[in-house]
């Protein structure tokens, strides 16, 4: 079923000749987060519209390198199709490309009819929808994500370096960290595409920046997020430059995080987390909220932090959330709750790093804020001081292969992303866990090769 409204079409094609565009790129999220998609020639799109884009269905678990991880359903069924549908309501212009506007597809399995299993965007959609059917709430999301830039240095490892790495650039603004103005003009384009970027400094490490977006209904954040890491990675490009939101892409500064505000509202818009009679201001919501995130948080690791290198990232004085823990506007709890009340009242969710599928972080996450909220769920005491004691607070996931595991065992949360899901994603990710055991890596040659 095509999820565009074909009486659209025509006026949709009649707007965009008006203004100069003659192009319509339509993509769309595979299993990592990455962007896929394809160029249409605008005088096409009304059949595009009707017929879809025809991909092969093992986009989906296609590796970043390129090799197809046997997924059922991919390679064993014989490389069978996906079809992906222009979502006209999401069109944009591109401010760095002329003529060109950018709108994000629905992936539907031509074998049934229905959504692709595996397509994040539909994922989190059906999370939302059984949200608003079982707890009757919506949830609102302000994403803050963070990335490296790098310029090429052959001779580095790699190949590449921090750009304008010197020290002590922590939370700046201006050409003291950014000697080429990369900040104000990644910035301006992404307030001309219009995703809700409404800040930007330098972040703590050389070469690290942190753009700020807008809070949201769930879904439109996900793709705002999405459109965020792709514009990011594009605009680096252009400036012959990457841009990476790799967890930890250095040994010798810390990594990059993905965190999520998350407040929830009712069928009248008021805020449900806030409650001036409640304890710590809080309503009962809220605490089942937390409660769940808790609860659920060793199988969250595995979406939120959904890479081998994302375990490098934590640890203690890190500034990054390995314990499982919850405080009052405080930065070392993994869920932190902002002083801000009434229609401020919010979650900071620290858990996630940059590399983060956006789709499938917020679809684990309220999938374990549903299950709060249904069961009632109570949440310890919160943290006092700074945090990172083990005396104090479990521990999350150490390894990618423990994070798959506790992902695989709560039945809850595989319940209500669909068990087609996450057998694929844990299929995919454990071939990643495979191959990085055998990869022999710079580490164990320097230390081994001249002495053993």
């Amino acid at each position: 079923m095509n999820p565009s409204i074909p009486g659209r079409v025509h006026e949709v094609v009649a707007d965009l000749k008006d203004r100069g565009i003659d192009v319509v790129r339509v993509a769309y999220p595979d299993l990592i987060g990455t962007d896929r998609g394809r160029d249409v020639l605008v005088d096409h799109l009304s059949s595009v519209c009707a017929h879809g884009l025809a991909f092969c269905r093992a986009v989906f678990h296609t590796t970043p390198r390129g090799e197809t991880v046997p997924v059922a359903g991919g390679v064993e069924a014989g490389l069978p199709d996906i079809c992906v549908y222009p979502d006209l309501d999401t069109l944009v212009a591109i401010p760095w490309e002329p003529g060109v506007a950018w709108c994000l597809g629905e992936t539907m399995d031509p074998a049934t009819g229905r959504l692709a299993p595996e397509a994040p965007r539909s994922l989190l959609r059906d999370v939302l929808a059984r949200m608003a059917d079982e707890v009757g709430l919506r949830p609102v999301v302000g994403p803050e994500l963070e990335y490296f830039l790098c310029e090429p240095d052959p001779a580095r490892e790699g190949g590449w370096r921090r750009y304008g790495e010197a020290p002590g650039n922590v939370y700046v603004a201006g050409r003291r960290g950014d000697p080429d103005g990369h900040l104000l003009r990644t910035l301006r384009h992404l307030g001309a595409l219009g995703i809700g970027a409404t800040t930007g400094n330098h972040e703590y490490s050389s070469g690290q920046f942190e753009i700020n977006l807008d809070h949201s209904d769930a879904l439109d954040a996900a793709d705002r997020a999405f459109r965020f890491k792709a514009s990011v990675k594009e605009l680096a490009r252009l400036e012959g430059r990457l841009a990476t939101f790799m967890a930890k892409p250095f040994n010798d500064e810390g990594g990059s995080g993905f965190h999520l505000h998350l407040s929830c509202v009712d069928a009248d818009g008021t805020n449900a987390f806030d409650d001036p009679d409640g304890a710590y201001g809080l309503s009962s919501a809220a605490l089942h909220a937390i409660a769940g995130v808790l609860a659920h948080a060793p199988a969250l690791a595995a979406l939120l932090n959904p890479t081998v290198n994302s375990y490098k990232r934590f640890g203690p004085d890190t500034l990054a959330p390995w314990l499982i823990d919850w405080g009052l506007d405080n930065r070392s709890a993994m869920v932190r709750v902002p002083p801000e009340r009434g229609a401020g009242a919010r979650l900071e969710v620290r858990l996630g790093d940059a590399s983060a599928n956006p789709y499938l972080a917020m679809a684990g996450l309220l999938a374990a804020v549903h299950i709060g909220l249904r069961d009632k769920l109570t949440p310890p005491a919160p943290l006092e001081g700074y945090g990172y004691d083990t005396d104090k607070a479990p521990q999350l996931p150490a390894t990618l292969t423990e994070a798959l595991d506790a992902f695989e065992g709560d039945e809850a949360i595989t319940e209500l992303l669909g068990r087609q899901f996450a057998d694929a994603f844990l299929t995919y990710k454990r071939d990643e866990v495979a191959r990085f055991r055998r990869h022999v890596t710079d580490w164990e040659f320097t230390e081994y090769a001249y002495h053993l």
